[in-house]
């Protein structure tokens, strides 16, 4: 199952550090608990200071359980060490099922 998710930053230097730093330093720690990294992009518009994943879980898991789990490792806390989390406003997340013809899966 693949997880489009929007983070909102609450500014441009906010997305930046996110985005270079600490969301870079997620890829290692999702690969450890079965996620993979399918894209990371900032959003075009930079008025918007907006970051998009495109991620996926293993078959069968679980995506909120596995979420938790995630968030709650010293991994997670070390990939967000020196980040102000009051600087994500929002995170939309839409769970995604392929279609046939998709290009992936």
């Amino acid at each position: 199952m693949f997880e489009l998710r929007v983070y909102t930053l609450q500014s441009p230097e906010a997305l930046h550090q996110y985005a270079t730093v600490h969301w870079a330093r997620h890829l290692a720690t999702f690969t450890a608990f079965g996620v993979t990294t399918h894209g990371v992009w900032t959003d075009h518009n930079r008025k918007t200071n907006r970051l998009v994943a495109l991620i996926s879980y293993p078959p069968g898991a679980d995506p909120d359980q596995l979420t938790r789990r995630v968030m709650a490792s010293p991994e997670f806390a070390c990939d967000m060490a020196g980040f102000d989390i009051a600087d994500i406003l929002d995170v939309q997340t839409t769970l995604l099922d392929s279609t046939a013809f998709s290009p992936i899966h």
